[in-house]
């Protein structure tokens, strides 16, 4: 859900789109280059792929491929809507504009459609997943066979648990 919170009041998933309408598209945008920006000097994983035929891009296989990249990034910034960037001893800047931006800061990842070849579709991940914190004071708590169900509405966050028998045992042990 694209609306969903932590606390401190960032969303998990930001999708900006070049000409979209959508009140917020420039928000979006300025979220997404602050995550950006925040790259500089780290490593991190650039796969390129070909978008299916059928355009299905969940169908893309993200598994570590032979041309995939993995290096240190620097001077990353958004300027007007392109992203810019340098590869470690490159005296040339990069740049790609896009048509489409998808950032999702709970798995570090920057899903980027460029504008230049609509068939390809490009991921930049943080190789170490950084585990969001979502602090939920006094939430609405719901409880169903396995499930457990904790609504903070102030934040507008909620938080669906599905646990396996095993979990349910072990939870219930460590409450009792």
């Amino acid at each position: 859900m694209d609306s969903r919170k932590s606390s401190a009041n960032m969303e998990i998933k930001h999708i900006w789109q070049q000409n979209s309408y959508n009140l917020e598209n420039a928000e979006k945008l300025a979220q997404i280059s602050a995550w950006w920006a925040s790259l500089n000097g780290k490593k991190v994983h650039w796969q390129q792929r070909l978008i299916p035929k059928n355009g299905a891009v969940s169908e893309i296989n993200w598994e570590p491929q032979q041309f995939d990249e993995q290096f240190a990034i620097a001077t990353c910034q958004i300027r007007g809507i392109t992203l810019y960037w340098q590869k470690p001893g490159a005296s040339a800047e990069r740049s790609i504009t896009p048509v489409k931006l998808e950032l999702d800061s709970l798995h570090q990842m920057l899903t980027i459609y460029p504008q230049s070849q609509g068939d390809l579709v490009m991921r930049v991940t943080l190789p170490e997943v950084k585990y969001q914190m979502l602090e939920l004071s006094d939430p609405d708590i719901s409880v169903g066979k396995r499930v457990i169900l904790l609504r903070d509405k102030q934040q507008e966050v909620e938080v669906k648990i599905t646990l396996s028998p095993d979990r349910l045992a072990r939870l219930k042990k460590l409450l009792s």
